[in-house]
């Protein structure tokens, strides 16, 4: 799957946990629904995404809850 729609993918879910109060339950809930929802190769290809592209692109609570839950 192209970066791209795993990146407008990921800010969708970022944008729908924007709303919580609490930016680490926010953070755990996103690591959550994608490891949940993503299959192996769609997690492994945005981890890689944020390692080697410091996450260009994406959401800023994505990249934390990618770096700090599932990374």
């Amino acid at each position: 799957m192209e970066i791209e729609k795993l990146i407008k993918m990921a800010n969708q879910i970022g944008d729908f946990f924007e709303a919580y109060p609490d930016t680490e339950l926010a953070k755990k809930d996103i690591a959550n629904h994608l490891q949940r929802f993503w299959n192996s190769v769609m997690i492994k290809s945005i981890v890689a995404h944020v390692k080697q592209q410091q996450g260009v692109g994406l959401h800023p609570r994505v990249i934390e809850a990618i770096q700090q839950h599932i990374s």
